[in-house]
C-alpha cells in the first residue's frame, strides 16, 4: 500500500508553489478551502506526482490561525533534529534521471548532498521553508539476510555502524553573477 498524500503548513505559498512545480517538476491539481479546527482558515494544495492521480504531496497554506507567527515550518528545527533527520524522498527510477534531477537544482543555486548508500543512490536538497528533500534511486535488492538484520536492529543498544557509504559529496551551486 502506497500513501496518498503527505501535507505539511508552508510559510508561503508562492514560494512552495514555484519550487515544486517549476524546480520539483509536480503539477498542482487541487485546492481545497476549509475552516482550520483551532480558527482561522486554510487552503490545501495537492500537487500530482508523475502524472499519477493516485500520488500527491500537498502543502498547507493557513490564513488567520492563532499564534501563526510563531510556527516553525522547518520539521527539523521544529522537533529540535538534525539537519536531514526529517525529509521527503521521491522516487527516480535511474542514475541518469538522479544526475539529470542534482543538475536542475544546481542550475537553480541550491547546494545538493550526494550519498550512495550501497542499496540506493540519493540527492538532498531543502526547500523554501527548510525541509530537506531527497531523489533516491534504489541500486540493490534486499536479501533474507538484510530482513534478518533489520529485525535484530530493532534491539540494537549499541553502535554498530553500517558499511562505509560508496560515495559521499557536497555539490555546490555556482554563485550567481
Amino acid at each position: 500500500m502506497a500513501y496518498h498524500h503527505l501535507a505539511i503548513a508552508v510559510r508561503d505559498i508562492q514560494k512552495t508553489h514555484d519550487f515544486y512545480e517549476r524546480v520539483m517538476g509536480f503539477e498542482l491539481v487541487k485546492v481545497e478551502v476549509a475552516p482550520v479546527s483551532t480558527g482561522g482558515w486554510g487552503k490545501h494544495f495537492f500537487y500530482r506526482m508523475d502524472e499519477d492521480d493516485t500520488r500527491f504531496i500537498a502543502f498547507w497554506a493557513l490564513h488567520d490561525v492563532p499564534e501563526q507567527e510563531s510556527f516553525v515550518y522547518d520539521l527539523n528545527k521544529a522537533g529540535n533534529l538534525p539537519p536531514l533527520t526529517n525529509h521527503f524522498s521521491f522516487n527516480v527510477d535511474s542514475q541518469g534521471e538522479l544526475e539529470s534531477r542534482r543538475q536542475k537544482w544546481l542550475d537553480e543555486g541550491l547546494d545538493v548532498f550526494e550519498i550512495d548508500h550501497n542499496w540506493c543512490h540519493s540527492i538532498y536538497t531543502t526547500d523554501p521553508d527548510g525541509n530537506a528533500i531527497e531523489f533516491c534511486n534504489t541500486t540493490g535488492t534486499f536479501s533474507r539476510q538484510d530482513r534478518e538484520q533489520a529485525l535484530a536492529a530493532l534491539e540494537l543498544a549499541e553502535f554498530k555502524p553500517s558499511p562505509e557509504p560508496a560515495m559521499m559529496k557536497l555539490w555546490k551551486a555556482p554563485k550567481p553573477q
